[in-house]
């Protein structure tokens, strides 16, 4: 089994959650983060003060699959994510060692 973490633009949600029900994938879990990467964040002028917002807004999407699904996923993602603008996203793909479903015990790796 693989761990698939994204970080998406709040905006992208909608359109990343259609293209993973085409494709059969449901289960996820989604948490608002602050984070920045090579986007750096922007300067602004808030009340007549120059302000720096270094940590932008984001999403991040886990999702847990069969290994034989990561690709998939990796597609929908990356197709309900992608604006071509600087900030659309990362995807990152982790091995799984072990599961326990806790409603049964049972091994789901």
């Amino acid at each position: 089994m693989k761990l698939i973490i994204a970080y998406i633009r709040p905006e992208s949600l909608p359109n990343v959650k259609e293209t993973l029900y085409a494709k059969e994938i449901y289960a996820m879990s989604v948490t608002n983060v602050l984070g920045a990467g090579q986007q750096r964040g922007y300067t602004g002028v808030y009340r007549g003060v120059l302000t720096e917002v270094n940590l932008l807004k984001k999403l991040r999407i886990e999702i847990a699959l069969p290994d034989g699904k990561v690709e998939d996923a990796m597609d929908a993602i990356t197709e309900g994510a992608r604006t071509q603008k600087e900030g659309d996203g990362v995807i990152f793909v982790l091995d799984i060692l072990q599961s326990r479903r806790i409603r049964t015990g049972e091994s789901l790796s």
